[in-house]
């Protein structure tokens, strides 16, 4: 299954993060089949760039966004719908 999901890059606690189309099963820091975009999370201006054209062929090939892409995509009104609340898996308590 194909997944529109972000990558990380960038040094350690200086995050930047690729929007990039993959295989679910495969690893981020490998090659990606086509990067749509970036997003900087960090700075006075968070920039995101995102190629709308390239998003809305894979969406249409049947490509899956991740939840937050999903969000992001929501945001910048490339796509519609309502923002997708990410669930957590808690950890289990240890028994006595």
């Amino acid at each position: 299954m194909l997944m529109i999901r972000l990558a990380r890059r960038g040094k350690k606690n200086k995050p930047f993060f690729r929007v990039v189309v993959s295989e679910k099963a495969r690893d981020l820091f490998g090659t990606a089949l086509e990067i749509l975009g970036h997003h900087n999370p960090i700075g006075k201006e968070k920039e995101t760039v995102l190629d709308k054209e390239r998003i809305l062929y894979w969406l249409s090939k049947g490509a899956q966004a991740s939840p937050t892409v999903a969000n992001l995509l929501i945001q910048h009104k490339i796509i519609e719908g309502k923002k997708i609340v990410k669930k957590i898996a808690k950890k289990k308590e240890k028994k006595k």
